[in-house]
């Protein structure tokens, strides 16, 4: 596990990722820079700290998570999205970064 600083719309979090995850939330290769939306939801354990850019606040341990939806929607062939959900401020409840979770059909 490496810890990792992942970028969102509204701050950023810190947390513990595999190779594979650290390796798929870099969406660009040659540049360091880690994103929470490149990732499926993270488990609120590996979460060690997170900024909120609104309320310009720093926190220890993980961020609320926030379910939008679960809609079991069909994206492409054989791809389905079954939620969609936030990282969100404990604070003020803002957006730090948003999360899908997608199941593939074998």
């Amino acid at each position: 596990m490496t810890e990792i600083q992942l970028a969102g719309s509204g701050g950023w979090v810190n947390a513990d990722l595999t190779d594979e995850q650290v390796t798929k939330s870099k969406l660009v290769p040659n540049i360091d820079k880690h994103f929470l939306s490149s990732l499926e939801k993270l488990d609120t354990a590996k979460m060690s700290k997170h900024f909120c850019n609104q309320c310009n606040s720093e926190f220890d341990g993980p961020t609320q998570i926030q379910i939008e939806e679960q809609p079991n929607e069909a994206v492409a062939d054989g791809l389905t999205l079954i939620e969609r959900g936030q990282y969100t401020c404990h604070k003020c409840n803002s957006i730090i970064g948003e999360y899908r979770v997608f199941q593939k059909k074998e």
